[in-house]
């Protein structure tokens, strides 16, 4: 698979799967692109073109020390996609973290970059809570994070993982398997690029990016009982800021929506993205909810 050369001379790993129209696929924390490897392969068998990288310090990329904004973010699917020699608009689809990426590339790139968008379990338009965003998380709930990531990272990451995917002593909605291999893709990001980049998902305020959406055809996804990233402080917020999109809540859903409603997920990120490249704007899912109504 191919390496892009960022501005600063990171590597950056990227699978580039099928043919048709692109679709640029952005992982969440502290994953890698692999996330999305069952949506992948249904969105190539629906005659699109995927591109997906492992994020700067994680995964396969290389991990700098420095880089880990969103604007560099930004930047780097930028130069993935001149490596893929990709001129025409693509679709984004962003999970979590990845979200920013899809916000942050398209204000920095202009609306005729882009097709389409989703954001799935998203960490925009920002978590952290100040006095403008009642609805965030705590600022001290953040900071234990980071502590407990600093005094046993793995540790945190195996307990971090049970949340993320909503697994307890009753409730086990993916194995014990899915558990381990969230966990060995979490391991092979540096210790720097994995606090750096929480930083930057917890801090950044991605309301300025939001008016370069408008006539973006963009579906929000988002588990009602995420733990991770709650939805009232983000898909919520999303959707009521961009009236045109159409959001889905998953009742009762985690955070890790891609492996926990998988088969639902994969149907309503193809149908929408199909919908789009034939001109259609029909609801992906009975329980969309059209905020346009």
């Amino acid at each position: 698979m191919p390496y892009a050369k960022a501005k600063d001379g990171t590597m950056l790993y990227y699978k580039d799967w099928g043919q048709g129209d692109p679709v640029v696929l952005m992982h969440g924390w502290p994953l890698t692109g692999d996330t999305f490897d069952d949506l992948a392969v249904k969105l190539v068998e629906n005659g699109k073109r995927c591109i997906i990288p492992d994020r700067r310090g994680f995964g396969r990329s290389d991990q700098p020390w420095n880089g880990y904004d969103y604007d560099t973010f930004a930047d780097d699917v930028a130069a993935i996609l001149e490596d893929a020699k990709i001129n025409q608009p693509v679709a984004l689809v962003g999970f979590s973290m990845g979200g920013g990426e899809v916000a942050r590339f398209t204000s920095k790139q202009g609306r005729g970059k882009v097709s389409a968008a989703v954001f799935a379990s998203s960490v925009v338009p920002k978590v952290v809570q100040s006095d403008d965003w009642p609805d965030g998380v705590p600022q001290s709930k953040l900071d234990q994070i980071t502590a407990q990531m600093k005094e046993d990272r793995a540790g945190f990451m195996q307990t971090f993982l049970k949340q993320f995917y909503g697994w307890g002593v009753l409730a086990r909605p993916v194995s014990e398997a899915v558990l381990d291999a969230g966990f060995q893709q979490a391991m092979m990001a540096g210790a720097r690029p994995t606090y750096a980049a929480a930083e930057a998902w917890a801090t950044t305020d991605f309301r300025p990016d939001l008016p370069a959406f408008d006539g973006i055809p963009t579906l929000i996804l988002h588990g009602t009982s995420d733990e991770n990233v709650p939805i009232q402080g983000t898909g919520r917020k999303l959707a009521e800021a961009l009236p045109h999109a159409t959001l889905i809540e998953y009742d009762g859903s985690p955070h890790g929506i891609f492996e926990t409603d998988k088969e639902r997920f994969c149907r309503d990120v193809v149908g929408f993205l199909t919908q789009e490249s034939r001109g259609t704007t029909a609801d992906t899912s009975a329980s969309a909810i059209p905020l346009n109504s």
